[in-house]
Order: C-alpha cells, then structure tokens, then sequence
C-alpha cells in the first residue's frame, strides 16, 4: 500500500489556519504579514506562493480557501 504525500503547500496552509485560529494572524491579513512569522524560511514560502499566482496583498483568507494544490 503506497503512503500518500502531503503537499508541503497543505502544511503551510494548515500552519497558517492555526495562526489565525489562536488570533496571531487575522483571516483578512495580507499574505505578505506570513514572512514576519517565518523569518528564514519565507523566501522559499513567498516563491511556492507566487508559483501559485498568489499576490503578497492577497488576504490570508484566499490561501486558506484552496482545496487542491495540484501542479499543472
């Protein structure tokens, strides 16, 4: 039985539904605030998010609504 990969997107994204679930983030943040959080590490996010037609003054709330991270 092959074991399925979760997205290194999905983690992310369940990283940032906890920020705004304990009030750290607000759902209408834009997604630039995320690099504050991630210090080192937000290069690589800001570029997986960009891969992905994301805009830096998207709200948190856009990344949070995506279902599927499929790479086409």
């Amino acid at each position: 039985m092959a074991q399925q990969v979760t997205h290194p997107m999905v983690k992310l994204q369940n990283q940032v539904r906890s920020l705004v679930d304990s009030g750290v983030l607000k759902p209408d943040d834009q997604i630039w605030k995320i690099a504050l959080l991630y210090g080192n590490d937000w290069p690589h996010w800001k570029e997986e998010l960009l891969d992905f037609e994301f805009s830096m003054q998207d709200p948190v709330t856009d990344l949070l609504a995506v279902e599927s991270w499929d790479e086409d």
